[in-house]
């Protein structure tokens, strides 16, 4: 995968022009049900527009998120963001899966504005997506912004199209980590990560 993607790939504003809301009165016609009824009428359009909003990462701009917030600091710590919720859809079935991502990074004297890594986290998860691509994606754009000495990120998921069909399991999470730099080449440096994110 071609790292710099992560970070500067957007889809062209034009494809939003297609419509969605007769392509789910379709769909709904094929499930069964009247699109004309009084509880289905503005339902094809509540779904374009939900739908509009939890695939917005496509369009999103990372640079226009940041928008500017990356200061040169004399630091060259690890700097940890935890519990960072997020919410996201399966590209597999199109159901959702919601959980938490911690993201840290070791400075190289440049630190980013704290209120951005969430929304960077929310780039990436509005998009149909697989938890392992998306857990690798955020640390990407976090290494390109930032040159850091090394990034980490895990992500803990529970998954809906485990829990909804399937082998409809409850309780199951699904853990992903994506370790960079440091994080990946020295050992002390991962387990001082894993334990802050422990630590509650």
């Amino acid at each position: 995968m071609n790292r710099k993607r992560a970070v500067v790939e957007v889809i062209s504003p034009k494809l939003q022009e297609k419509p969605i809301a007769p392509l789910v009165s379709t769909m709904l016609e094929a499930l069964g049900e009247d699109p004309a009824r009084e509880g289905l009428l503005k339902t094809p359009e509540r779904v374009e527009k939900a739908m509009r909003f939890l695939t917005s990462g496509y369009t999103a701009d990372i640079s226009k998120i940041v928008n500017g917030a990356i200061f040169n600091v004399k630091y060259d710590e690890m700097v940890l963001v935890k519990d960072i919720e997020f919410f996201s859809m399966c590209e597999h079935h199109m159901l959702p899966f919601h959980g938490k991502v911690n993201i840290a990074y070791i400075a190289r004297n440049k630190v980013i504005g704290l209120s951005k890594i969430p929304r960077i986290v929310d780039v990436f998860a509005r998009r149909l997506q697989i938890q392992e691509r998306m857990t690798q994606e955020i640390a990407e754009c976090i290494q390109d912004l930032l040159d850091p000495l090394g990034v980490a990120v895990t992500a803990e998921a529970q998954h809906f199209c485990m829990m909804m069909r399937g082998v409809e399991k409850q309780l199951s999470t699904t853990v992903t980590s994506a370790m960079l730099g440091a994080f990946r080449e020295r050992k002390e440096t991962r387990d001082e990560f894993l334990s802050l994110v422990r630590n509650r």
